[in-house]
């Protein structure tokens, strides 16, 4: 059986990885400037500097693009938690440390430039907002905990971001279209673009990592997928926030499985690769297992989602007939 690599070792043979990633990156990268994407001939005082204070008139955002964006936002938000998940896991030595710096940059500017819009339109209630980001970014951020595990290492960490940076450019996408407002749709694509990228560098090592040692690395990705939880689990309302964004086709079971895990999956060719061992062979079918009844999940959750949007459509119509 062969041996599992230290940590030290996955580094050192996948620096000439990260290195060539790193330099990709930066010749694909797109210079943006939050400030760009703000309305601010909308902008006005609050009461404190003799203005108005929010009301829930005052927003052009319905309840589901409201849920959304606070969502998307609040994840935003947590990103010291992030950081440091992931200058803990990398090296801060040559390309690895480049990479923590200018990804944390990167992801920096989502927040900033969301933050702005909702503010400036109006699009929410700034005070319960910034209660709620207090809230989320004290108790923190942990991928051991949204993936199932006590601890994580290298092979964890980067499995878990994987699919947490594509999961993340679908749900900005997908917000940015419900918003109505053609500013708030590019300002969430231009972001969804950075996931995007961002997605590229670690699905990149991901795929390295299988190359040098495949049963171990299959096992991390195993382990991800079958207890991935999205990184604002532990936020306010994430709950009802997140029953509403998979209701209404923003972040569902059937967009998490075909958008997210099967092309990562299929870009690494889990199923198709041969050179696994008797060990990673049985994680490869415990993986299969898995996808076989998150498939059946999925229609399970669209045949409740059908009936209780009938039941909502039928309602409004009751009502509209008295």
């Amino acid at each position: 059986m062969a041996r599992d690599l230290t940590q030290l070792e996955l580094l050192g043979e996948l620096q000439p990885v990260a290195e060539e990633n790193l330099n990709r990156h930066l010749s694909m990268a797109k210079e943006w400037h939050p400030h760009d994407y703000v309305p601010w001939d909308e902008g006005r005082n609050f009461a404190a500097l003799g203005g108005e204070d929010w009301s829930p008139e005052q927003s052009r955002l319905d309840e589901v693009a409201k849920a959304a964006m606070i969502t998307n936002l609040l994840t935003e938000d947590n990103l010291p938690s992030y950081h440091r998940e992931i200058a803990e896991n990398f090296s801060q030595d040559g390309a690895w440390g480049t990479w923590v710096g200018r990804w944390t940059a990167e992801e920096n500017r989502h927040g900033i430039v969301m933050r702005d819009y909702l503010v400036v339109t109006r699009g929410v209630d700034p005070v319960a907002l910034e209660q709620a980001r207090m809230e989320h970014m004290t108790n923190g951020f942990s991928s051991a905990a949204a993936g199932g595990h006590d601890q994580m290492g290298f092979l964890h960490s980067v499995s878990y971001v994987t699919f947490q940076e594509l999961a993340t450019r679908v749900s900005h996408r997908n917000t940015g279209k419900v918003c109505n407002d053609p500013i708030a749709d590019r300002m969430l694509q231009r972001i969804a673009a950075d996931e995007n990228l961002h997605m590229i560098f670690y699905r990149n090592l991901c795929g390295a990592a299988l190359d040098i040692s495949p049963d171990q690395a299959l096992r991390a990705i195993a382990d991800i997928v079958q207890n991935f939880q999205m990184p604002g689990a532990g936020m306010p309302n994430f709950r009802r926030n997140g029953v509403l964004m998979a209701k209404h086709g923003i972040y569902d079971l059937r967009q998490h499985l075909e958008d997210v895990v099967m092309p990562v999956l299929r870009k690494w060719n889990i199923f198709d690769r041969t050179d696994f061992t008797a060990e990673g062979e049985q994680t490869r079918e415990e993986l299969a297992a898995f996808l076989d009844k998150l498939e059946k999940d999925v229609l399970k959750f669209e045949e409740q989602r059908d009936r209780m949007l009938s039941r909502e459509a039928a309602k409004r119509q009751a009502a509209q007939a008295s």
